[in-house]
């Protein structure tokens, strides 16, 4: 383990990729955190398969042509003049909204592929058996939500389009970091809660059914891989000196940034409004006219902005600090976020999921209440 992973506490202790042999020590196996145990044990209640109709079915119909799959608002480029004077036929005002949609789902797609390499690269660096074990677990939520999202955009759309570069650089750059920090911070705290909080939202705006259903299922694991982050963040943050804490601030600030200021950004959708005969730049610039920092303040407090859990869950974790508070302070009221508590957006849809797939799951055994929490 070297210094610049900024290791705490001993079920975070890592080594290098390519050290196996260290894996192989006697004494690691005697070793094994149990702050984990509820997470990986839980894992059985929120079991699904994207490949049984039991649990989701691909292959119900959605009328794509006539309805839209979200309604106009959550569409930011129809609230200009200029595209919504230039799509006032109906259906292509239709078509317009769903393929939008399908940009979103396909990053959410690239990012499920993210969260998924990412958690399987952990498996190789942590030495602590039940961080190893949690980590293996949530690899493999990840790669059914890679099949499932996969097969939800085949069945409406009939391929995903390709990663925005300022996410695909992001992705790139957590999951390619050699320090652990930069993994947990990056994709189990940030965009996770991104995640979350997108999938709140889809959830509760999303006209089509298998979609609704698809992103609860999602919502029922990623509860869990969130809190990931949550117990790294208890078990580290309160340890940090000045000078490691400055680092990790920095660092999350850096990914937050990005993802605010690139993620919904016109310039990451240029493809779609050429397709749609409308000039790339004429929308950039409208677009610029109506989404300034007070029309952010104004979304952002919105529950499920999902720019707004992100700042709540760096908030909880104590990772904002008098450094950089003025900068999340522009956009959100860090008071009211305190005053919330630690209940994350999304738990509800999560947990109502599990009660569903615990009766599928257990249907001739009796459960004992559903819980998401970390302790």
């Amino acid at each position: 383990m070297t210094d610049k992973n900024i290791t705490k506490d001993a079920m975070y202790d890592a080594v290098a990729p390519d050290d196996f042999e260290s894996m192989l020590e006697l004494d690691r196996y005697g070793n094994r955190s149990s702050a984990f145990d509820k997470i990986i044990s839980a894992t059985h209640d929120h079991f699904w398969d994207p490949l049984d109709k039991a649990y989701i079915d691909f292959d119900e119909p959605f009328d794509m042509e006539n309805q839209a799959l979200v309604p106009e608002d959550l569409v930011i480029a129809l609230s200009t003049d200029y595209v919504s004077n230039h799509l006032s036929d109906p259906k292509q005002r239709i078509r317009f909204i769903n393929q939008s949609v399908l940009r979103s789902f396909s990053s959410i797609l690239h990012g499920e592929q993210g969260a998924l390499n990412l958690s399987a690269s952990l498996c190789h660096v942590l030495k602590d058996q039940g961080a190893q074990e949690y980590a293996a677990n949530q690899t493999r939520e990840e790669a059914r939500h890679v099949t499932a999202f996969a097969k939800y955009i085949k069945a409406r759309w009939g391929r995903p389009v390709e990663c925005g570069p300022a996410l695909k650089t992001l992705l790139v750059e957590i999951i390619g970091a050699p320090e652990v920090y930069k993994k947990i911070i990056g994709m189990q705290m940030l965009v996770e809660g991104l995640a979350m909080g997108a999938f709140a939202t889809f959830f509760t705006k999303i006209h089509d059914p298998v979609g609704k259903k698809l992103l609860q299922l999602v919502m029922t694991d990623e509860a869990f891989h969130h809190k990931f982050g949550k117990i790294w963040a208890d078990r580290t943050v309160p340890k940090l000196s000045a000078e490691e804490h400055a680092i990790i601030e920095d660092w999350a600030a850096h990914c937050f940034q990005t993802l605010l200021f690139n993620l919904v950004s016109p310039h990451q959708q240029l493809d779609l409004y050429a397709e749609f005969g409308l000039d790339p730049d004429k929308v950039v610039e409208e677009y610029g006219k109506i989404m300034t920092d007070d029309l952010r303040r104004e979304t952002m407090k919105e529950q499920t902005n999902i720019f707004r859990v992100l700042v709540k869950t760096l908030l909880n974790a104590g990772i904002i600090t008098d450094r950089t508070k003025a900068f999340y302070a522009m956009y959100v009221d860090l008071e009211e976020l305190k005053s919330e508590g630690d209940r994350m957006v999304g738990d509800d849809i999560a947990e109502e999921g599990i009660r569903h797939l615990q009766a599928i799951n257990f249907k001739n055994r009796p459960v004992n209440g559903v819980s998401i929490a970390a302790e």
